[in-house]
C-alpha cells in the first residue's frame, strides 16, 4: 500500500542506526569543473577554462559514503590498486567514516577512475561534457576471492544487512557472490545486489532482492519494460531466474516496482524533479533500501523512501549524499505546500549547500513585510531573477517592535512568513531576531544580497562580507507610491483613526 507523506515521515522518523556491510567495485570520481565559454580554433570541441577540481568516492565506496550520509554505521570490503588513486580512495573512505580495514590491495590492477568533466554556459546549470574512465574488468585470483569471502563471513554478524554493489570491474566474481550469500542466508541476513547489466542473474541466486533499472531488467528478461505489467512480469521473471524473495526494478521518471515471486507487485510513483544529474541515483536508492531494511522496515516501506532519495539525488551534481534532513523537509513541503518553505538557520544552510552543489546561485534579501503589496512582490520578483534561489529573511515580531514601535508588526511573523511562502518568486523564508540580518548573512554566505528601495550599496548590511569571497551586493527599485507606511496612515486616515500604527523610530535606513 502507498502510503502518504506523514506516513513516509513516521518511517523516516523511526530509524535507528544500522550496520551495513557493503561488498563491491570501489572507485573514485575525479571532477574538473569550470565554465565553457568557446569552441577551440584548433577543433570543434568546447574549451573548458577550469576553477575546481575535486575528488569523490564512487562504485560501491560511493554506496557506503551515501549510507553514511543516512547515519548509518559502515563498513567496506573491496579491492584497490597500489597506487595514488587507491590511496585517495582509502583516505576518502576514512574521512566519511567508513570502515576501510577489510579493503584489499591487488598490485596486478589499477584503481578504478572516472574522471568527469562538468562544464557551465553563462556560468550556471553544469553539466556532465566527457568521462575518461581508467580501470580493468579481470576478476579477482582465487587467493583475493578468499580474503574477501572470509571478511564478509566474518563480518555478517555483526550487521543488519548486506548491500552488493556489482559493477562489474572483477571483485564480484561468480565464487565470491555464491559464497556471501550462502553465508548471508545461513544467519537470516538480508541481501540486496545492485546488478550490472547482463543476461543471467544466476550469479546472485538465493540473494533477497535485486535493484537493476530498465535498461538492466530489459538485458536480464527480454522483457521491453514499458507499462506497469510489463514491469510486473520482468520482476517475475528475475524472481525465478535468481529464485530471490522481491525484486526491485527502477524506472527512473515512472518510479519503483516491488515485485515478489507471485508476479503480483506494486508499482510505487515517484513526483517529478528536475533532472540535473542521474549519475549515483541507482547507488542512493540501494543505500537507503540498506538503511530501512537494516533497521526493520518492510520493503514496500523502504523502496518509497528510496524513491524520495533517487528523486532528490538527481537534483544534484555528481554524487552528493542525501540526508535524512532533506528527505524529511522534501516530505513535509510536498504535504504542507507553502508552510514548508519556513525554514529555521540550520535547515537554511543544509538545503542551499544542496543548491549549491547544482550550480545553482543563492540571492538573499530581508525586510519586515508586515503589510505584503504589489512594491514587496515586484521587487521579490527582481531579486528572483538574479539567481536560482531566492532566500527571504524576515524580522522576527519582537525585531519589528524595536524598529517600528510598540504598535508593529501588523501581522505576526507566522502570518508573514506564509504570505511570502505563498509567492512563486521565493524559495525560502529564514526568520531572525535581530534587528539587522548581518549574523544570518554570515550563516548563509549568499552568492547575492539584494535590498529594494533606493539604498546605497555601500549603506547595505553585509555588503563587505558578502564581497570578501566574490559575492554581488545589488539595489532593485520599488514601484513608486507604494509603502507600509503610506498604506497604513491611508487606513487610519479612512476610519477616522489617530494612526498609531504609523510610528516611526530613529533606525538606521540599512537595518532594514
Amino acid at each position: 500500500m502507498t502510503q502518504q507523506p506523514q506516513e513516509l515521515l513516521a518511517t523516516l522518523d523511526s530509524l535507528g542506526i544500522p550496520r551495513v556491510l557493503v561488498l563491491g567495485d570501489l572507485m573514485i570520481d575525479r571532477y574538473t569543473f569550470g565554465d565553457a565559454q568557446r569552441v577551440s580554433q584548433e577543433a570543434p570541441v568546447l574549451v573548458l577554462n577550469a576553477d575546481r577540481f575535486e575528488s569523490r568516492l564512487g562504485g560501491a565506496s560511493s554506496v557506503c559514503q551515501l549510507l553514511r550520509g543516512l547515519e548509518a554505521v559502515v563498513t567496506c570490503v573491496g579491492v584497490v590498486g597500489d597506487d595514488l588513486d587507491g590511496r585517495d580512495l582509502r583516505e576518502l573512505l576514512s574521512t566519511a567514516g567508513v570502515d576501510q580495514s577489510h579493503v584489499f590491495c591487488d598490485p596486478s590492477r589499477p584503481t578504478t577512475v572516472k574522471q568527469r568533466f562538468i562544464g557551465r554556459a553563462q556560468n550556471r546549470h553544469p553539466h556532465q561534457i566527457l568521462r575518461v574512465d581508467r580501470e580493468v574488468k579481470t576478476p579477482l585470483c582465487e587467493a583475493l576471492e578468499n580474503q574477501v569471502i572470509e571478511s564478509i563471513t566474518q563480518l555478517l554478524p555483526e550487521h543488519g544487512v548486506l548491500l552488493i554493489s556489482d559493477y562489474g570491474k572483477g571483485v564480484c566474481t561468480p565464487r565470491v557472490l555464491q559464497a556471501v550469500i550462502a553465508a548471508a542466508k545461513k544467519l537470516k541476513t538480508p541481501v540486496l545486489v545492485d546488478p550490472i547489466k547482463i543476461s543471467d542473474y544466476s550469479r546472485y541466486r538465493g540473494a533477497s532482492a535485486v535493484t537493476p533499472n530498465r535498461l538492466e531488467t530489459e538485458t536480464a528478461t527480454g522483457v521491453c519494460v514499458r507499462t506497469e505489467q510489463d514491469a510486473l512480469l520482468a520482476g517475475k521473471l528475475l524472481c525465478e531466474q535468481a529464485q530471490l524473495t522481491a525484486a526491485i526494478v527502477t524506472l527512473d521518471r515512472d518510479g519503483m516496482a516491488l515485485v515478489p515471486p507471485d508476479g503480483g507487485g506494486v508499482l510505487y510513483p515517484t513526483r517529478p524533479r528536475s533532472v540535473y544529474d542521474i549519475t549515483g541515483a541507482g547507488d542512493m536508492v540501494l543505500a537507503t533500501l540498506g538503511v530501512c531494511v537494516a533497521s526493520g522496515k518492510t520493503l514496500a516501506e523502504a523502496v518509497q523512501l528510496a524513491n524520495v532519495s533517487g528523486g532528490l539525488e538527481v537534483e544534484k551534481v555528481g554524487v552528493v549524499p542525501v540526508t535524512r534532513a532533506e528527505m524529511r523537509h522534501d516530505l513535509t513541503r510536498h504535504d504542507k505546500g507553502h508552510a514548508s518553505k519556513l525554514l529555521t538557520p540550520a535547515q537554511a544552510i543544509d538545503l542551499l549547500h544542496t543548491h549549491r552543489n547544482r550550480g545553482q546561485k543563492i540571492v538573499f534579501t530581508n525586510g519586515c513585510f508586515d503589510i505584503l503589496h504589489v512594491g514587496h512582490v515586484t521587487y521579490l520578483e527582481q531579486a528572483a531573477s538574479l539567481g536560482e534561489v531566492l532566500v527571504v529573511g524576515l524580522n522576527s515580531d519582537a525585531s519589528v517592535r524595536q524598529l517600528k514601535g510598540p504598535t508593529r508588526p501588523v501581522q505576526n511573523q507566522q502570518s508573514r512568513a506564509m504570505m511570502l511562502s505563498s509567492l512563486s518568486s521565493v524559495d525560502y523564508v529564514v526568520v531572525f531576531d535581530e534587528l539587522t540580518p548581518e549574523n544570518m548573512i554570515h550563516q548563509l554566505r549568499p552568492d547575492i544580497l539584494v535590498k529594494g528601495g533606493d539604498y546605497r550599496a555601500e549603506d547595505i548590511v553585509g555588503r563587505d562580507f558578502v564581497e570578501s569571497y566574490g559575492g554581488q551586493v545589488c539595489v532593485v527599485g520599488l514601484v513608486d507610491g507604494v509603502s507600509t507606511t503610506r498604506i497604513l496612515n491611508t487606513v487610519a486616515a479612512t476610519h477616522r483613526l489617530d494612526g498609531p500604527h504609523v510610528h516611526r523610530s530613529p533606525v538606521v535606513k540599512k537595518a532594514g
